[in-house]
């Protein structure tokens, strides 16, 4: 736990640290966020969990990254203001590791996380336009693989994201764009590994997704 803490509150730190030096450097350029606006951006994005997890036969969870294609959709409420949701789903694989029974492959999962943080934009008018935010995301996950284990089972739940990211406008219709959200989110699971009662843990899987790519504005 005290791990995923300082993973936590260094993220924290280089992210703002990013966002107020390059508020102040960057060079004039296209303004690509206006009141009304739509940014749809298509990127590569890497979720890598920093889990913890506590567990009744002990050891400790293991969840593997993926990376995959991301869709995220903005809109400018304001010049400065605007709500993003992103579209895309991961795979991971799971184990639990130093257990009562050893090292235990419990196969994948697929994860689900519709997320929607709303941003405080930087710079426009400017080809580096800096953000940040805030906001909610609901975790499904399914079509699971148990691997070693009979059966497995994960609940579904909500969690909070923090995000920062930079947009770089190429013209007065495309940009670049890099964006880095750390989650905070568990679940609990229940796993039938063929003990006369079911194996549970508590995960805190914590996940920091980073996506780069290019959009365009409508």
């Amino acid at each position: 736990m005290r791990r995923t803490f300082q993973k936590t509150k260094l993220f924290v730190s280089v992210a703002v640290a990013l966002a107020v030096a390059t508020s102040t450097s960057a060079a004039s350029g296209p303004n690509i966020k206006q009141k009304g606006s739509w940014l749809v951006g298509l990127k590569a994005l890497t979720l890598s969990p920093q889990e913890s997890s506590e567990s009744s036969i002990g050891g400790e969870a293991v969840v593997g990254l993926d990376r995959v294609p991301e869709l995220d959709i903005r809109y400018f409420f304001t010049d400065s203001i605007a709500v993003e949701t992103i579209l895309g789903y991961t795979e991971h694989s799971v184990s639990a590791d130093n257990t009562e029974l050893g090292d235990v492959d419990l196969g994948s999962t697929k994860v689900l996380p519709p997320t929607i943080t709303l941003q405080y934009h930087f710079n426009q008018g400017s080809r580096l336009q800096p953000y940040f935010g805030a906001g909610l995301n609901y975790t499904f996950f399914y079509d699971h693989n148990p691997g070693d284990a009979l059966d497995i089972e994960y609940d579904n739940g909500f969690g909070v994201a923090f995000n920062v990211g930079f947009d770089y406008a190429l013209g007065e219709k495309n940009y670049l764009n890099l964006d880095i959200k750390k989650y905070w989110l568990s679940t609990k699971t229940t796993i039938d590994a063929g003990l006369p009662e079911p194996v549970t843990a508590s995960v805190d899987l914590d996940p920091i997704a980073i996506s780069i790519g290019y959009g365009w504005v409508f």
